[in-house]
């Protein structure tokens, strides 16, 4: 685990957890241009609002300036200045004068987490409202309060990123995550920081056997506009594919796969867990909840799973002020890179294999038997009979790996040397 390279993902959440997003609006776009400047390879693209996607339309555009509420005695709460999550997502503007009695229906707080600000929205249907700790709400006094939301609901665009990594072959890999939340950490900048790092290095590889698609989007309708536009091409190419979401606490490593389960991202993914985190945390499609649900949604039947820390809607945290950057941490950060990057690692070590001698072969006179016994040559030298013995063109790679009880990215070296001596050939 790199714990440096968690650092600088975390410095760069830091960047942007004050900038107030939503579905659309500049906030997005002022983030976008943050991971731009990490990646520029990372394109920015924008579709107008009206705009039809599948049975979804594209919405209005929503920019926020400020608001707050002001209590009886002139003090001001719920202020967006002081945090993001203080207004409802889509709040339409408002000027007004109420009572406590008639202002209550518009405010949101939590009783089981009275510390905690939630995080609400309401994206298609026009209303306005503030969230605030349930123990502020309990303070409230009678009287006259007023209400000042400085927003516009207005025609506009959705933006999304992209940016595509070429490799030897026209078949890809999608890494797919949402940047449509204010003020979150895990559930929210945890995937897009992962994916902008993922993305450099892979640019940073000599040899990609597979394209890489980065997909930086508003969630769901940012995923269903994208299918909308792109999917005859992304079911033509697509092979494997992840959503990047909830990437950053050190509590967990969590696993949701594909609608179908037993796709190649499904397989290397399992694989790939059950040696970096074998207790991890299992989950059915049943339980998905991020944009998986359109990736696989019949008729669009993408192959694309989810690798995550700590899953969202599982940790007490999950959409609310509690989602910060001390649930966020370097580690945690690191550790959910090198899940999804063991991953790619295994989807391009993946390949048929075939041993091109009849019985054992000798490995002493080709010199890949040590002349001197140790812990660890044993180990490479088992390594390699078991390769041999099940590399008989019938199963892949990765599925040997699973019978010999070996990480991919362990067996490696071995397949180059035996590669090397014309001992295993590609099937």
């Amino acid at each position: 685990m790199n714990l440096e390279l968690g650092q600088q993902m975390h410095a760069l959440c830091r960047e942007l957890f004050p900038i107030c997003r939503s579905l659309t609006g500049a906030g997005f776009r002022s983030s976008m241009d943050i991971l731009r400047r990490e990646l520029p390879a990372l394109t920015m693209h924008a579709v107008p609002s009206g705009t039809q996607a599948f049975d979804w339309t594209v919405p209005l555009e929503w920019n926020i300036r400020s608001a707050w509420i002001e209590t009886p005695d002139g003090s001001r709460i719920c202020d967006l200045a002081q945090h993001n999550l203080h207004v409802m997502g889509y709040s339409e503007p408002v000027e007004a004068e109420l009572s406590l009695e008639d202002l209550q229906p518009h405010l949101y707080s939590l009783p089981e987490q009275p510390d905690a600000i939630p995080y609400i929205t309401s994206y298609y249907s026009r209303r306005w409202g503030f969230c605030l700790t349930h123990k502020q709400r309990m303070a409230l006094q009678p009287g006259r309060y007023r209400v000042h939301i400085d927003a516009s609901l207005e025609p506009g665009v959705l933006n999304y990123g992209e940016a595509l990594i070429r490799g030897e072959t026209e078949e890809e890999v999608l890494l797919s995550s949402y940047l449509c939340h204010p003020s979150m950490a895990n559930n929210e900048l945890s995937g897009p920081v992962v994916g902008t790092y993922l993305a450099r290095w892979l640019q940073s590889l000599p040899r990609r056997r597979y394209s890489y698609r980065l997909l930086i989007v508003p969630e769901t309708i940012g995923a269903i506009t994208y299918l909308s536009r792109h999917l005859d091409a992304m079911k033509k190419n697509v092979v494997a594919g992840y959503v990047l979401s909830c990437m950053g606490d050190e509590r967990a490593y969590s696993f949701l796969p594909s609608r179908r389960g037993t796709t190649l991202a499904d397989r290397a993914a399992r694989h790939v867990l059950s040696h970096l985190a074998p207790g991890y945390a299992s989950y059915s499609f049943l339980d998905r909840g991020s944009d998986e649900r359109q990736y696989c949604s019949p008729g669009v039947d993408l192959p694309v799973a989810s690798v995550m820390r700590s899953k969202y809607a599982c940790y007490p945290e999950y959409h609310t002020s509690l989602d910060d950057l001390e649930l966020v941490t370097p580690a945690g950060l690191a550790g959910g890179f090198t899940a999804v990057q063991r991953c790619i690692e295994a989807i391009e070590a993946d390949e048929t294999l075939s041993c091109s001698t009849l019985c054992e072969p000798q490995l002493g006179k080709r010199g890949l038997y040590p002349s001197i016994s140790t812990k660890e040559s044993g180990k490479q030298v088992e390594a390699m009979m078991n390769l041999l013995a099940y590399c008989d063109g019938s199963e892949s790679l990765l599925d040997v790996a699973e019978r010999i009880g070996r990480p991919i990215w362990e067996l490696g070296p071995v397949v180059s040397q035996l590669k090397q001596h014309g001992l295993l050939v590609s099937a």
